[in-house]
């Protein structure tokens, strides 16, 4: 355990900090599965809203959960699905 007291904060700070990520990257997981499975559907309509909802998640969770590369390469893969369903 921690002795000073600014080491005590940065143990807080830490574990607040990664029950928000968890959290994030939890919603990035969930939002992008949904988008799955609207698309193994078949139904353009709500696969099209699905990823849409799931492209916004990604992209809010760029720099904090995931980088930029990684984020767009998942959109650009959510996309292409769905443009294979036209």
């Amino acid at each position: 355990m921690a002795n000073h007291k600014s080491s005590k904060k940065r143990i807080l700070v830490t574990e607040k900090k990664n029950a928000v990520n968890t959290s994030r990257r939890s919603a990035v997981k969930t939002a992008t599965k949904k988008a799955l499975v609207a698309i193994e559907s078949g139904d353009k309509a709500s696969a099209v809203n699905a990823v849409r909802a799931a492209e916004s998640k990604i992209m809010k969770s760029v720099g904090k959960v995931m980088p930029k590369k990684r984020a767009a390469r998942k959109v650009s893969r959510l996309t292409k699905k769905v443009a294979k369903l036209a």
